[in-house]
C-alpha cells in the first residue's frame, strides 16, 4: 500500500450508469465495444484495460488506457484517469479476489486517517494468465480538496 501522486492518463471508454447487480453482466460487452473501435483504428495491442468507478451509484467507465491517439466511434468516447493523490495497491492473483484487495485499501486508508473521494479505478495487466495483476487506486481528499 502506498500514497502517490498520479498524472492524468488518456482513456477510450464506454460510460454507463448501472447497478452493482447489473455491472458484472455489462462490463464485458462495454470493453468489447472499445476494443472493436480500437481495432478498426489499427490498434490491436499495447493498451491496458481499465475500469473507473466515479461513485457508488455506480457511474462507470470501462475501456483502455490510450498509448496513441485514435479515432473513436459509436459509444466509445475519450476520457481520462484523473490526476490525483491516490492510495494504491497492486493485487496479484485471481480477479475474483479483487473485492478483498479493495477492502484492504479502504481499511488501510481508515487506519492512516486518509479519506477517499469515492472515485477509484483498476488497471489490468499487462496480461499474465499465470499471475494476473491489477493496480487498484483510490482518489484521496487532499488539503486542497
Amino acid at each position: 500500500m502506498s500514497v502517490t501522486e498520479v498524472a492524468a492518463r488518456p482513456t477510450a471508454v464506454v460510460a454507463a450508469t448501472t447497478t452493482w447487480r447489473e455491472f458484472p453482466r455489462r462490463w464485458q460487452p462495454m470493453l468489447d465495444e472499445v476494443w472493436a473501435c480500437l481495432r478498426a483504428g489499427g490498434i490491436t495491442s499495447g493498451c491496458r484495460n481499465i475500469m473507473l468507478y466515479r461513485d457508488d451509484v455506480p457511474n462507470v467507465e470501462v475501456g483502455v488506457e490510450l498509448t496513441v491517439p485514435c479515432s473513436l466511434t459509436g459509444n466509445v468516447v475519450a476520457s481520462e484517469l484523473p490526476a490525483a493523490q491516490v492510495a494504491r495497491t497492486v493485487h496479484i492473483g485471481p480477479y475474483g479476489e479483487l473485492g478483498a484487495a479493495h477492502q484492504a485499501v479502504l481499511a488501510w486508508c481508515a487506519a492512516n486517517g486518509l479519506r477517499t473521494t469515492g472515485t477509484r479505478w483498476e488497471i489490468y495487466g499487462p496480461h499474465d494468465p499465470v499471475e494476473p495483476w491489477t493496480e487498484i487506486s483510490y482518489e484521496l481528499y487532499t488539503s486542497n480538496s
